[in-house]
């Protein structure tokens, strides 16, 4: 079971939640672009997506106005 380290990713206020959500869109854009070259893919889009975010390839950027729930 894939299970990762999150403290660098929550780290700099970011929730569980943006986490989430980052996560969810990042999969979909990699699932996407597999359907458009037309690539079998042998890995699960959201461990893929996860694995990019905790590599720190991506930034999430939270409002201001979550930042502190």
């Amino acid at each position: 079971m894939f299970n990762p380290d999150l403290k660098n990713v929550l780290k700099d206020h970011v929730s569980r939640y943006s986490l989430v959500t980052a996560t969810a869109k990042l999969a979909r854009e990699i699932s996407d672009q597999a359907l458009e070259d037309g690539e079998i893919m042998t890995e699960k889009p959201v461990s893929l997506a996860l694995d990019e975010l905790v590599e720190g390839k991506y930034v999430i950027v939270e409002p201001e106005e979550i930042r502190d729930i």
